[in-house]
């Protein structure tokens, strides 16, 4: 008796539990995002035109993912439905290409010692960070001209809106924070430049002035020289100066862009640009309007709050007015490899009241159980720089029994054939009571164990008969004896 054998007796069209893993579940995507919610979904989501930050700490497998998932469709639908109310949703997930950079960027004396190099992550590292997934989220759309919810216009014909100084800042946040390399960084640049209508002919006018500058002197100088009035010797140790004289004004600006473009390149530790990439941009920005603007040119978080409401600001005038960032999996990254010491390194710069609070701006973090344990035995200076009684915090994302039994419902209801109703306990024999089902359950306590468990009780159920003479009902022994094995595997594995 095989497994579709089973399953289109009781109505189901496909497995509901065979996938464990949200990103990759079908069953999830196409149904249960939308329709099935863990009881704390209202204090995670709050109100989109109210961001607000959340802490979800939770076990393996218990549905962080699905959550987050589930944000960013919600905040789809919020934005599809109010176009004037928008919130610009920023994954922060992928933490092996800004910890890679990081690595590179730390020091050789911080190689292959995975603890120290994170005991150097800090707070403002967070916030290039958060602003390089937005803005480079931000500059792909562009680049694709993507349509935005709720506008006819892609984003790239909505650019026109912006005065002169949003322009620049849209221009410099790119510089410095995009990410993206579908492209060549000078064209996707000046694709950018183009699009927002931003036109700065001044910053040729010391580069043409010291050419014919240069351009004159020379003449002058063959000149002087074919009628004698100077001899070569003169000309040689006097015109060189002269002409550096004339580029004087042009020096001063490459020279003070080289020196801010170091510091970018060496303080923004999460970045990729190269010097050369940087100096590209900034000399196609006038200096009196790079003048008094915020820099990531040093190791502090003052201009990187800066920089986010710059980022801010860009975004309202495209009806953004909130910001959410999406923090998960920060147990994947190679350099963390699961580690919770290294994981609590990574992670506690980021709870700081002040950018928790930030106006406009809402960090919905999925992180590990274990990270929990230690928030219980830190000091009282830890508490006041995060004042994690201001945020909402869910200490433990764990399941009742009667929520995992709805959400088994709601798998199985979603595979089901069409008008079909499909119960949970449809699958046993009579002798196993719902109760029983919701207490097993519940010592599973998360979904992940769940669905597995189920998946290998189905396949062993059908290993026991012939196709010719099937049993569509798991009986109380099969059921008994797999959860054994299944408990006893478990605890040999979080206690090797």
């Amino acid at each position: 008796m095989n497994v579709q054998q089973f399953l289109s007796h009781h109505k189901l069209l496909r497995n509901p539990f065979a996938e464990e893993d949200a990103q990759t579940d079908v069953v999830f995507k196409d149904t249960c995002i939308e329709s099935t919610f863990h009881p704390a979904w209202d204090k995670v989501y709050g109100d989109p035109n109210d961001p607000a930050t959340s802490l979800v700490f939770g076990q393996k497998g218990a549905g962080k993912t699905a959550m987050r998932l589930q944000l960013e469709k919600q905040l789809d639908n919020h934005n599809r439905n109010f176009p004037q109310q928008r919130v610009y949703v920023i994954p922060y997930i992928d933490f092996n290409t800004f910890l890679g950079q990081f690595e590179h960027k730390v020091g050789w004396w911080y190689r292959g010692k995975p603890e120290r190099m994170l005991q150097a992550w800090r707070l403002w590292d967070h916030i290039d960070g958060i602003l390089a997934a937005g803005v480079t989220k931000f500059c792909q759309r562009v680049e694709q001209n993507a349509v935005v919810d709720g506008s006819d216009a892609g984003l790239a014909d909505q650019l026109n809106r912006f005065d002169r100084g949003q322009a620049r800042d849209l221009l410099l946040l790119s510089l410095i924070y995009d990410q993206s390399t579908a492209t060549a960084f000078d064209a996707r640049y000046s694709f950018l430049r183009k699009k927002l209508g931003y036109r700065a002919w001044s910053v040729w006018f010391d580069f043409v002035g010291g050419a014919l500058w240069s351009t004159v002197m020379a003449v002058l100088m063959i000149w002087l020289l074919s009628n004698s009035h100077i001899t070569f010797k003169t000309a040689l140790w006097t015109f060189p100066w002269i002409i550096l004289l004339g580029w004087a004004p042009y020096l001063y600006r490459l020279l003070r862009n080289t020196w801010v473009a170091w510091g970018i390149k060496k303080h923004v530790r999460v970045g990729r640009k190269s010097l050369g990439q940087l100096l590209y941009g900034l000399m196609r920005i006038p200096l009196s309007e790079l003048a008094g603007q915020p820099m990531p040119t040093s190791q502090r978080s003052d201009d990187r709050y800066n920089l986010l409401e710059k980022f801010q600001g860009v975004l309202k005038v495209l009806n953004y007015q909130g910001m959410i960032v999406l923090m998960d999996r920060v147990d994947e990254p190679n350099l963390i490899n699961g580690s919770p010491e290294r994981m609590r390194l990574f992670v506690w710069p980021i709870l700081d009241n002040k950018l928790l609070k930030h106006p406009g701006l809402g960090i919905k973090m999925m992180l590990p159980q274990e990270l929990y344990r230690f928030i219980e035995k830190e000091s009282r200076d830890f508490h006041e720089r995060a004042r994690l009684d201001k945020q909402n915090v869910i200490a433990h994302f764990g399941w009742t029994g009667e929520a995992l039994y709805d959400l088994v419902a709601a798998r199985m209801k979603a595979c089901a054939e069409e008008n079909v109703v499909v119960k949970p306990e449809d699958w046993f024999d009579p002798k196993i009571s719902r109760d029983r089902l919701v207490q097993v359950m519940q010592s599973l306590q998360v979904p992940r164990h769940l669905f597995r468990f189920l998946y290998r009780l189905v396949t062993e159920h059908c290993k026991r008969f012939t196709t010719s003479q099937p049993d569509f009902k798991i009986q109380p022994e099969t059921f008994e004896s797999v959860l054994a094995v299944y408990q006893r595997e478990q605890l040999s594995l979080e206690n090797p």
